[in-house]
């Protein structure tokens, strides 16, 4: 089975400009010192999915043509190889709106991913209590949406998740 990177959008892949997510292309701006880190994470064999709450689609805030064109500009830019987003409110209770786990299940099934040796990378406390229920590591990376749940492991940016995920990933291949 495949490993996988569960990758947060705004914060981690974009710069967020605002509390809250962007509504347009204009507003929308990809994180350039992300795809290095992504292509050295590529490089060692990893599968890279962005995971992204967006309820800006079921409340008619965020037109689907705008984000389609903010995750076109995404996929043109990263290197990442699929993009799964759950377009409800938090009051809808659907199971693919982080914090549950559901992306993740999804992607598990779509890409053949052991989520036990699967890792996320996200700013949220959302993300990290999504990784605990299906049993992947959480890297956080430190911001004012961390909260105090459980994490696996805290860092200041994307190149530090980075490097540890490639140390942990070295690991458990020596000791598998």
């Amino acid at each position: 089975m495949k490993v996988g990177i569960f990758l947060e959008r705004d914060g981690v892949l974009t710069t967020a400009r605002t509390d809250r997510s962007p509504t347009s292309l204009a507003e929308f701006h990809v994180n350039q010192d992300a795809a290095p880190v992504l292509k050295k994470l590529k490089d060692a064999g990893f599968i890279l999915i962005v995971t992204t709450n967006q309820p800006g689609l079921s409340q008619g805030t965020l037109p689907r043509r705008e984000l389609d064109r903010m995750h076109d500009l995404l996929r043109r830019e990263l290197p990442i190889d699929d993009l799964l987003l759950c377009p409800h409110e938090e009051s809808d209770q659907c199971p693919c709106r982080k914090p549950k786990p559901g992306l993740f299940q999804e992607a598990r099934f779509k890409w053949q991913l052991d989520l036990e040796r699967s890792f996320v990378v996200s700013d949220k406390w959302q993300d990290a209590v999504a990784a605990r229920a299906c049993g992947c590591t959480s890297v956080l990376i430190e911001s004012k949406w961390i909260g105090h749940v459980h994490r696996d492991f805290l860092v200041p940016d994307l190149a530090a998740a980075a490097n540890k995920i490639l140390q942990l990933h070295c690991i458990g291949t020596v000791t598998a």
